[in-house]
Protein backbone atom coordinates (compact mmCIF):
# COMPACT_ATOMS: atom_id res chain seq x y z
CA UNK A 1 0.00 0.00 0.00
CA UNK A 2 1.52 3.24 -1.50
CA UNK A 3 0.88 6.63 0.71
CA UNK A 4 -0.63 9.39 -0.49
CA UNK A 5 2.54 11.41 -0.98
CA UNK A 6 4.16 8.93 -2.89
CA UNK A 7 4.80 8.33 -6.87
CA UNK A 8 3.26 5.38 -8.74
CA UNK A 9 3.18 4.96 -12.40
CA UNK A 10 0.20 4.19 -14.41
CA UNK A 11 1.23 1.03 -16.10
CA UNK A 12 2.33 -0.39 -11.81
CA UNK A 13 -1.15 0.78 -11.20
CA UNK A 14 -2.81 -0.83 -13.44
CA UNK A 15 -0.78 -4.14 -12.69
CA UNK A 16 -1.27 -4.39 -9.05
CA UNK A 17 -5.20 -3.56 -9.06
CA UNK A 18 -5.09 -6.63 -11.42
CA UNK A 19 -6.72 -4.77 -14.55
CA UNK A 20 -3.49 -6.30 -16.69
CA UNK A 21 -1.63 -9.81 -16.15
CA UNK A 22 1.41 -8.85 -15.99
CA UNK A 23 3.28 -5.26 -15.79
CA UNK A 24 4.58 -5.64 -19.08
CA UNK A 25 1.30 -6.19 -20.62
CA UNK A 26 0.17 -2.96 -18.84
CA UNK A 27 2.91 -0.82 -20.17
CA UNK A 28 2.53 -1.96 -23.65
CA UNK A 29 -1.09 -1.00 -23.79
CA UNK A 30 0.13 2.75 -22.38
CA UNK A 31 2.29 2.94 -25.51
CA UNK A 32 -0.21 1.99 -28.32
CA UNK A 33 -2.74 4.72 -26.46
CA UNK A 34 -5.50 2.17 -25.00
CA UNK A 35 -4.90 3.70 -22.13
CA UNK A 36 -6.34 7.45 -21.70
CA UNK A 37 -7.01 10.26 -19.39
CA UNK A 38 -9.85 12.77 -20.52
CA UNK A 39 -9.49 11.47 -23.79
CA UNK A 40 -6.00 11.88 -24.01
CA UNK A 41 -3.45 8.90 -24.05
CA UNK A 42 -1.11 7.95 -20.82
CA UNK A 43 2.55 7.23 -21.44
CA UNK A 44 3.66 4.56 -18.81
CA UNK A 45 5.67 6.52 -16.71
CA UNK A 46 2.29 8.71 -15.89
CA UNK A 47 2.07 9.21 -12.31
CA UNK A 48 -1.29 8.34 -10.88
CA UNK A 49 -3.19 10.42 -8.56
CA UNK A 50 -6.06 9.44 -6.42
CA UNK A 51 -9.13 10.96 -7.79
CA UNK A 52 -8.32 10.66 -11.24
CA UNK A 53 -10.54 8.56 -13.72
CA UNK A 54 -8.76 6.11 -16.66
CA UNK A 55 -10.38 4.54 -19.62
CA UNK A 56 -8.58 1.44 -20.15
CA UNK A 57 -9.28 -0.87 -23.26
CA UNK A 58 -8.82 -4.45 -23.11
CA UNK A 59 -10.08 -6.05 -26.44
CA UNK A 60 -13.18 -5.30 -27.05
CA UNK A 61 -13.79 -4.44 -23.28
CA UNK A 62 -13.89 -0.96 -22.04
CA UNK A 63 -13.57 0.51 -18.47
CA UNK A 64 -13.67 3.41 -16.73
CA UNK A 65 -11.84 3.23 -13.59
CA UNK A 66 -11.76 5.60 -10.96
CA UNK A 67 -8.66 5.96 -8.89
CA UNK A 68 -9.71 5.28 -4.75
CA UNK A 69 -6.45 4.60 -3.42
CA UNK A 70 -2.85 3.51 -4.81
CA UNK A 71 -1.46 -0.10 -4.46
CA UNK A 72 2.36 -0.36 -5.43
CA UNK A 73 2.12 -4.42 -4.86
CA UNK A 74 -0.34 -6.76 -6.56
CA UNK A 75 -2.45 -8.05 -4.26
CA UNK A 76 -5.33 -10.73 -4.34
CA UNK A 77 -8.41 -9.28 -6.31
CA UNK A 78 -11.26 -8.49 -3.27
CA UNK A 79 -8.38 -6.16 -1.46
CA UNK A 80 -7.25 -4.94 -5.16
CA UNK A 81 -11.01 -3.84 -5.50
CA UNK A 82 -10.37 -1.35 -2.44
CA UNK A 83 -8.12 0.53 -4.13
CA UNK A 84 -10.57 1.11 -7.61
CA UNK A 85 -14.26 2.27 -8.30
CA UNK A 86 -15.62 0.64 -11.83
CA UNK A 87 -17.39 3.48 -13.82
CA UNK A 88 -18.19 1.76 -16.25
CA UNK A 89 -21.68 2.98 -17.96
CA UNK A 90 -24.15 0.06 -17.75
CA UNK A 91 -24.95 0.47 -21.98
CA UNK A 92 -21.11 -0.38 -22.26
CA UNK A 93 -21.44 -3.29 -19.89
CA UNK A 94 -24.29 -4.90 -21.13
CA UNK A 95 -22.58 -4.50 -25.09
CA UNK A 96 -19.68 -5.73 -24.48
CA UNK A 97 -21.64 -8.93 -23.07
CA UNK A 98 -24.05 -9.09 -25.92
CA UNK A 99 -21.48 -10.02 -28.19
CA UNK A 100 -20.93 -13.57 -25.98
CA UNK A 101 -24.92 -14.26 -26.21
CA UNK A 102 -25.65 -13.31 -29.68
CA UNK A 103 -26.96 -16.44 -31.62
CA UNK A 104 -23.86 -17.94 -34.75
CA UNK A 105 -25.61 -19.04 -37.68
CA UNK A 106 -23.78 -21.35 -38.89
CA UNK A 107 -24.62 -24.47 -41.64
CA UNK A 108 -23.19 -28.10 -41.72
CA UNK A 109 -20.22 -28.47 -43.85
CA UNK A 110 -21.05 -30.33 -46.75
CA UNK A 111 -24.58 -29.00 -47.57
CA UNK A 112 -24.51 -27.47 -50.04
CA UNK A 113 -25.53 -23.59 -50.79
CA UNK A 114 -28.74 -22.16 -49.22
CA UNK A 115 -31.44 -22.73 -51.43
CA UNK A 116 -33.85 -19.65 -52.76
CA UNK A 117 -36.37 -20.86 -49.96
CA UNK A 118 -33.17 -21.61 -47.42
CA UNK A 119 -31.53 -17.94 -47.74
CA UNK A 120 -35.83 -16.32 -47.55
CA UNK A 121 -35.76 -18.21 -44.01
CA UNK A 122 -32.09 -17.06 -42.99
CA UNK A 123 -33.08 -13.40 -44.22
CA UNK A 124 -36.12 -13.41 -41.69
CA UNK A 125 -34.10 -15.01 -39.10
CA UNK A 126 -31.77 -12.19 -39.35
CA UNK A 127 -34.61 -9.18 -39.54
CA UNK A 128 -35.50 -10.56 -36.17
CA UNK A 129 -35.06 -8.88 -33.06
CA UNK A 130 -33.63 -11.10 -31.49
CA UNK A 131 -30.91 -10.73 -33.92
CA UNK A 132 -30.17 -7.58 -33.25
CA UNK A 133 -30.51 -7.48 -29.78
CA UNK A 134 -33.48 -5.24 -29.23
CA UNK A 135 -35.99 -5.80 -26.20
Amino acid sequence: MANESEKLRIDKYLWSIRVFKTRSLATEACKAGRVKLKGQNVKPSYVVKVGETFSVQKGIERKHLFVTGLLDKRVDAKTAALFYEDRTPVEETYGFKSVFQAPILTRDRGTGRPTKRDRREIDDLKASDWWEGDD
